[in-house]
């Protein structure tokens, strides 16, 4: 068995994800998204994916170039965001949205990763994410095709206190992908500052991690205490290079600078 995970270009990399997949997708607006791997899906047109994201891009970048092909049938988000797409397609009942708390997103995909089943957390206590109800999808009429379940709520007791936690269960996807600063052979990556996001928490939730980075290194070449996300969680690496196209979702500058 090898450790050297490289693959030779993105197109490689997302061969054998199938029409009908599921995905779990870091980044966090534009930031940090693998878009060289969105790209590669894009041109393959592998559709029906069900995607788990913090949010869905915006309509020309991003996930959003997939929503606009139409070839994502589900989203998991906390965040409609700036897409007017995702809206148009989740109100005329084309998409599917379970629209999820960030952090309870962000916690049930680590506890995907951990192999813990599910989470009792306080978030979403007393309102429809507990007691059912959300529209998950719309019917063509604007009614309510498909609504959430009622969840679980148990009582337990913390520093003295009862209080009400809703159990959420772990998310677990077929596949992830991931964009680093820089990864080694191996699959150990480093990401730039708040472009780490979500990145650790997909990338541990995928049943197969795909990593592209801008800096492919030699095992060792990474010191140890620097790694954010262990290769045992990267299954393949694609190196992208540092001059790939970066976007802003909304660039705020300071007068007189």
């Amino acid at each position: 068995m090898t450790l050297d995970k490289t693959v030779g270009s993105a197109a490689e990399a997302v061969a054998d994800i199938p029409d009908g997949a599921s995905l779990a997708v870091g980044g966090f607006g534009l930031c940090g998204i693998p878009m060289v791997l969105i790209q590669a899906l894009l041109e393959r047109r592998v559709g029906d994916l069900s995607v788990v994201s913090n949010n869905c891009g915006v309509d020309d970048w991003g996930l959003g170039v997939l929503l606009g092909a139409g070839l994502i049938r589900k989203m998991t988000s906390s965040y409609v965001g700036e897409n007017k797409e995702f809206e148009r397609q989740y109100l005329s009942g084309e998409l599917e949205l379970e629209l999820t708390p960030q952090g309870t997103l962000a916690e049930k995909l680590r506890a995907g990763g951990a192999g813990i089943a599910g989470f009792f957390t306080q978030t979403g206590v007393g309102t429809q994410v507990a007691e059912g109800g959300l529209p998950q999808k719309y019917a063509a009429d604007g009614s309510i095709a498909v609504a959430s379940k009622p969840k679980p709520v148990q009582t337990f007791t913390m520093r003295g206190e009862e209080n009400e936690f809703v159990l959420e269960e772990a998310i677990t996807t077929d596949f992830a992908l991931v964009h680093a600063m820089k990864g080694d052979r191996h699959g150990n990556l480093v990401f730039d500052k708040s472009a780490r996001n979500f990145s650790p928490l997909c990338a541990m939730a995928g049943r197969i991690c795909i990593a592209e980075v801008e800096e492919l290194v030699e095992p060792g070449e990474i010191d140890a205490d620097a790694v954010h996300l262990p290769g045992i969680f990267v299954d393949r690496i694609v190196e992208v290079g540092p001059d790939i196209e970066k976007r802003i979702e909304r660039r705020t500058v300071r007068e007189g600078n």
